[in-house]
């Protein structure tokens, strides 16, 4: 089945409170009350905002409020319904809106944003669900690679909702239904003969898609800046989110990519970043990879999400442009709708 849906995506630290409440608890128990489709709270490795200085966990003085990203999709009505709420509870985090296609089922009435060249492709998956007895996340990110999509992300959920339901991550238990994400972007002629696999292999799968404009591949321009700059025409374009998908150990000039990245976006005026860690997944040329018991240092892939005007981020496509001279995707969407913080209400 697919139908018209929103995401609502949440970017704030991980000290901000709602009231007397820590804002990440408010939001997913807020979630958890709408019996959302599906919904994830994500803890960032690195970061910074309007309000925020410099955080990363590499740096115990710095790591006492990294910054998290609350996503959450479900049909048009259902996430409009809160939207007041979250605004309310939000007095100090960034909050977007935008137009998904939502998917559940195959029944072949997939409907494919209009005249995009890319599309971008969430999965939400179950921690420890299973496909053919491999982890379902480690199966869908193989079927991504054997087809040949540019990159592929798991990004592990700490809390969230599943068909309603709250599933929230708990010392000393399984976690099994605790969410995670499958982030890819897939080339417009490849999503029909990746979707029907996915949907047949998934249970109960909950998939989201909207446009999505590849830049760069390991190195390599794909889409000049007029295309790109061209893509605000097709939707009410707000802001653009800037993500670059890279492994945590790629080095710029001697420094891990993407904290040299985040420090020269805030060093340079950008209004906010961070990254999130994820726990499989590939782009670009290489095979997947991930987490390693064996393994001395972590061979996992990172994301970089920056949010800004399009204006402003004319600015930070030629930094990160700069500073994946080898190694990276990156990807541009469009964002319909952006609140900032201290907003009227």
């Amino acid at each position: 089945m697919s139908e018209a849906g929103l995401r609502l995506t949440t970017y704030f630290g991980e000290r901000d409170r709602a009231g007397g409440r820590l804002l990440a608890d408010a939001l997913m128990d807020l979630y958890g009350r709408h019996a959302l489709r599906a919904s994830a709270l994500f803890r960032g490795i690195e970061g910074f905002g309007l309000r925020h200085g410099l955080q990363t966990e590499r740096l115990l003085t710095l790591s006492e409020d990294l910054p998290m990203v609350a996503v959450a999709v479900d049909e048009e009505q259902s996430i409009r319904a809160l939207t007041g709420e979250v605004r309310e509870i939000n007095r100090s985090g960034l909050t977007t809106l935008e137009s998904v296609q939502l998917l559940s089922q195959s029944d072949g009435t997939v409907r494919l944003p209009p005249g995009a060249r890319s599309i971008k492709l969430t999965i939400f998956l179950g921690r420890q669900q299973r496909i053919d007895g491999r982890a379902a996340h480690v199966a869908v990110v193989d079927l991504l690679h054997r087809r040949g999509v540019a990159g592929a992300s798991v990004l592990l959920g700490v809390d969230g909702t599943a068909h309603g339901v709250r599933r929230r991550g708990r010392f000393f238990a399984s976690n099994a239904r605790v969410p995670l994400m499958v982030v890819s972007v897939v080339d417009r002629g490849q999503i029909a003969d990746v979707l029907p696999e996915i949907l047949a292999s998934v249970e109960e799968p909950v998939l989201a898609l909207e446009p999505a404009l590849i830049l760069k591949r390991d190195g390599v321009r794909l889409a000049s800046l007029s295309e790109w700059q061209a893509a605000d025409v097709a939707v009410a374009c707000e802001a653009h989110r800037l993500s670059v998908y890279t492994g945590e150990q790629a080095r710029h000039e001697g420094q891990l990519l993407y904290s040299a990245l985040i420090r020269r976006l805030r060093r340079e005026g950008a209004s906010g970043a961070v990254v999130l860690r994820g726990l499989w997944g590939y782009h670009g040329r290489h095979r997947p990879h991930g987490e390693r018991f064996w393994s001395v240092r972590r061979h996992v892939p990172v994301v970089t999400m920056l949010i800004d005007t399009p204006a402003n981020t004319r600015r930070w496509l030629a930094v990160v442009d700069e500073m994946t001279r080898e190694s990276g995707l990156v990807t541009s969407e469009s964002v319909g709708q952006l609140w900032q913080p201290g907003e009227p209400r």
